[in-house]
């Protein structure tokens, strides 16, 4: 009697063979240090970063930035509609002078005793009321151009050309140009051999290079919770490549391969 052999015998010892190679070779020996769940995390950000919100309500006009853009520091971003602000700063220009007008007229009639001490310091008050609505005045009429406190570059733009916003609306992110900082945090239990100035390599997952850098500050305060402390580093030069946003992984110089 011969023995039974199933027809999908063969076909699937074939398709064993030719499926197993591939898997062997998607499937690494070791695995990627950014793809390690022990190994340390790092993000790139920006010196300084902000967002530049809007002082007062009104109507933008053109903006001057665009999305990506470098800009110096004190370039005008946008600028308002500020007819109304300026109107208002011309009224309280005119009343310090009339103030100031007073005063003096009130002056020279104490000195003919056609007045007292009392509506001089009176018309004295007034002078100084006047020019603080001016400083105020001015103030205000300065919130209508959006400038950038530093160098830097747009990262966002929230607002769109001529569009009618309230005060504190957001309407530029904001990063600075320079050196970036990387922050990671790291086992509270390697705290001891950690200082300012040690040196570590920075593998970045968008470029995958790695890139030389130094501690620049310790937290003071351990995290209870996840029993880590939070470290800020610098990188020792400026690299084109990166840009603030990039993650990646960290490896002490002292720490063995």
């Amino acid at each position: 009697m011969r023995p039974f052999r199933s027809k999908h015998a063969f076909p699937t010892l074939l398709l064993a063979a030719v499926l197993t190679p591939s898997l062997a070779a998607e499937s690494p020996s070791t695995p990627d240090a950014l793809d390690d769940p022990s190994a340390i995390r790092v993000l790139l950000t920006a010196d300084v970063e902000t967002t530049l919100s809007s002082q007062m309500g009104g109507t933008l006009g053109e903006l001057r930035a665009a999305l990506g853009q470098k800009v110096a520091k004190d370039a005008l971003l946008a600028q308002f509609n500020c007819s109304e602000a300026d109107a208002r700063s011309k009224v309280a220009a005119a009343e310090l002078t009339m103030a100031r007008q007073n005063l003096e007229a009130k002056r020279n009639l104490r000195k003919l005793d056609a007045v007292g001490d009392l509506e001089v310091a009176m018309a004295s008050t007034e002078v100084q009321k006047a020019e603080g609505a001016r400083s105020l005045a001015q103030a205000q009429s300065g919130y209508c151009k959006v400038l950038a406190p530093f160098n830097g570059r747009v990262a966002k733009v929230h607002a769109k050309p001529y569009q009618t916003v309230s005060a504190g609306t957001p309407l530029f992110d904001l990063v600075s140009d320079g050196p970036l900082k990387v922050r990671l945090n790291v086992p509270s239990n390697l705290l001891q051999g950690l200082t300012t100035g040690k040196a570590l390599q920075i593998s970045i997952h968008e470029t995958g290079k790695s890139y030389p850098a130094h501690i620049s500050a310790v937290n003071s305060r351990v995290d209870a919770v996840a029993q880590t402390v939070e470290l800020e580093a610098r990188l020792d030069a400026e690299y084109p490549e990166l840009i603030a946003g990039m993650s990646g992984t960290a490896r002490f110089a002292d720490d063995h391969e």
